[in-house]
């Protein structure tokens, strides 16, 4: 289990987490411009990061199908929001197109990032952003960008390091602490990182509990 959360999760928790992503999610729809955007009328679990640091490999290993979200090793790959669902639970996840850079034209680029942009400003039923962050790098210039939109929307967001299986140990706590130090600035933020590696599926449980915690506590307040 890796590092990165600095509380215990119950076993109840973890077992919450294990069966809500247990299930057979599937792809619901595509969204290019808001106005296509699904009724809100449930919670949302979206992800978001810079192109290329893995969110759609990280979703994959969420709900443990290879396939579910198309992963590409070329930056820009999502352009769309990629909506996720499950049956029997009133909850979507959300794959949000990368920031920063992408290999493809400018104006596509463009559109995109006002696309993420006007969602996590607009998106009301938005429950949290898990803010996607390759942990051979730690937060950059595009990543402190997003957390300010972020903060300015009053939208809550945690920040999760991916790749960590790439970095030795000792230069992951390094950058947890970096990170953690730089969460601490920001309004909207969640104050626990989460460390993960979708090669080796470290984290991945942790991630899934945080998920269903959060889920529960919405709709039972519902």
């Amino acid at each position: 289990m890796d590092a990165g959360v600095e509380h215990a999760l119950t076993a109840e928790e973890l077992a919450a987490g294990e069966a809500l992503f247990a299930r057979p999610w599937q792809f619901l729809k595509s969204v290019p411009a808001l106005e296509f955007l699904p009724e809100a009328d449930r919670p949302e679990i979206a992800f978001a990061g810079r192109s290329n640091v893995g969110k759609s490999t990280l979703i994959n290993a969420l709900v443990g199908q290879r396939g579910l979200a198309r992963a590409s090793n070329t930056p820009g790959r999502t352009q769309e929001l990629n909506y996720f669902e499950t049956a029997g639970v009133s909850a979507y996840v959300v794959d949000m197109p990368g920031y920063g850079f992408a290999r493809a034209p400018k104006a596509a680029v463009e559109r995109w990032t006002k696309l993420v942009k006007d969602y996590l400003r607009g998106r009301s039923v938005l429950l949290r952003v898990f803010l996607l962050i390759d942990a051979r790098h730690g937060p950059k210039p595009p990543d402190l960008q997003v957390m300010k939109l972020m903060d300015e929307a009053a939208v809550s967001y945690q920040a999760v390091l991916t790749k960590t299986d790439k970095i030795k140990p000792t230069e992951l706590a390094l950058v947890l602490q970096a990170t953690q130090a730089e969460l601490a600035r920001h309004a909207a933020a969640f104050p626990e990182v989460l460390a993960t590696s979708s090669e080796t599926g470290g984290g991945i449980e942790l991630l899934q509990a945080e998920i269903a915690r959060l889920l529960a506590s919405r709709l039972s307040a519902a």
